[in-house]
């Protein structure tokens, strides 16, 4: 009874503070936003964007915090410093009309963010209108960014299909058209057939050219030349290709721990030559949260270094970072290709992929090997081990069901964001280093999401680990 009463007195107070502000608000109200008669006299322009890059952002774009300016990124926060400044009703870059706070504005301050669409009519002035409709031009240029290139569909897309390439910038001049260019032997660019661009700019789909080999896409505007941080069909950091001589791929076509199955063969389906498949479109996956343990004949592919030398070398089945090098593991990503069939969809499970030292498992007896570092015998113990951070790659979340429509796609795991997880799908207590990545296994099964039952098929192509940029 005292709790009532006491939410009651609460309530009626709250409500009397409540219209107290209210009536005062009413009588006085000394903030209240007034607009002034004339025209603005604008003194000079502060950049107060911060350090902090957007997932989007153009790598050379140029961040400053006070400094004045006479031209800024779309975006950019700006401090407009002058007199009059209340009689100012609208704010236009070029043709691009930006948001006026008025809460904010005072006479002699404004602040403004730089309209992020790219002009149509191009300027280089602000256009202040005041409530009198008279415009005061000041020069300032907004510097649009050259094109660049964040993501593709597909990594290893093959020539003559069709892709769609995001990023931002992608602006076809009249004078200066639009080029999207694949490298070639010898370091030539060939150019791609350019189908669509977005309206926004944030995405071009082209025709993949004949002749395109290994390496970063260019993409070239009235605004200037940039490359992909990724490659094309790249073969940096290959660790498994399932084809000689990429890799140690030619060695694992059995696997090279217990249990599993064969690599595919090259088929129609294929996207370079064999692939590892995960499911047989017959055997069910348990769509549990944690269903305990992977199929591991086809819910599974693991490989461990060594090859029972006593002491053991690695020099036939090497450790993952003999083959990359792992020492700046935190800005690298694991990617691979997938192809999901829209008849054979993922809609359960994660796919959990563990790197382990050579602490935890090698394929031999264990002991000392040949560097003096102790090993571990063959075991797959540490797989539901909680002190183990392991990737989590679930998309069928979204909508509780996932497939590829029968094509390939690139899928990008950033290791930093990516190995924090438990089997279960909490987080893990144990941490990630350089000597975390001599093995790897990759099952599917659990993750801490409640899915159904599938009868799903995932193949997966070119597993690899690449530099973020």
């Amino acid at each position: 009874m005292n709790i009532i009463n006491h939410y009651t007195k609460g309530v009626l107070l709250a409500a009397a503070v409540i219209g107290s502000v209210v009536l005062t608000s009413c009588k006085d109200e000394p903030d209240k936003f007034e607009a002034t008669d004339g025209k603005p006299t604008i003194k000079y322009i502060r950049c107060m964007s911060s350090e902090i890059h957007n997932w989007d952002d153009d790598p050379d774009t140029q961040y400053t915090n006070g400094q004045l300016v006479t031209s800024a990124n779309p975006g950019s926060t700006l401090a407009i410093i002058g007199d009059n400044l209340r009689s100012i009703y609208e704010i236009w870059f070029n043709d691009q009309k930006a948001a006026l706070n008025q809460s904010t504005l005072t006479d002699n301050a404004l602040f403004v963010t730089v309209p992020g669409k790219v002009p149509n009519a191009v300027t280089d002035k602000i256009y202040f209108v005041t409530t009198s409709r008279d415009t005061v031009k000041y020069d300032f240029k907004v510097i649009i960014s050259a094109p660049y290139i964040n993501s593709m569909e597909n990594e290893y897309a093959k020539a003559g299909t069709t892709q769609q390439l995001k990023g931002n910038y992608f602006i076809d001049d009249p004078g200066t058209p639009l080029t999207i260019s694949f490298p070639g032997a010898d370091g030539t660019q060939i150019p791609a057939k350019i189908l669509e661009i977005a309206p926004d700019f944030t995405y071009v789909n082209i025709v993949v050219p004949d002749g395109a080999v290994s390496g970063p896409i260019v993409a070239s505007s009235v605004y200037g030349t940039s490359k992909s941080a990724f490659w094309y069909k790249d073969s940096r950091g290959m660790l498994f290709d399932f084809d000689s001589p990429n890799g140690i791929s030619d060695a694992v076509l059995d696997m090279h721990a217990w249990n599993g199955h064969n690599a595919s063969s090259a088929d129609d389906t294929s996207i370079s030559g064999k692939y590892w498949q995960f499911g047989n479109g017959e055997a069910t996956t348990p769509g549990t949260a944690d269903n305990g343990w992977p199929d591991e004949t086809w819910n599974s592919f693991a490989y461990w270094p060594g090859n029972w030398e006593d002491p053991e070398t690695f020099k036939v089945y090497p450790r993952l970072y003999d083959l990359v090098d792992m020492s700046n593991w935190a800005n690298m990503t694991l990617k691979f290709e997938m192809c999901i069939p829209a008849d054979h969809p993922w809609t359960g499970a994660a796919l959990q992929i563990v790197f382990v030292g050579t602490d935890r498992t090698t394929y031999g007896a264990g002991g000392v090997d040949a560097y003096g570092n102790t090993t571990h015998a063959q075991t797959n113990d540490y797989l539901n081990d909680p002190s183990v951070p392991r990737a989590l790659y679930r998309p069928w979340t979204a909508t509780g069901s996932y497939d590829t429509a029968d094509q390939w796609i690139t899928v990008s795991l950033p290791l930093a964001a990516s190995l924090v997880y438990t089997h279960d799908g909490s987080l893990s207590s144990g941490s990630v280093s350089k000597d975390s990545f001599a093995s790897i296994w990759m099952a599917l099964y659990g993750g801490g999401v409640e899915g159904t039952d599938c009868q799903t098929i995932i193949k997966i192509d070119n597993i690899r680990i690449v530099p973020n940029k």
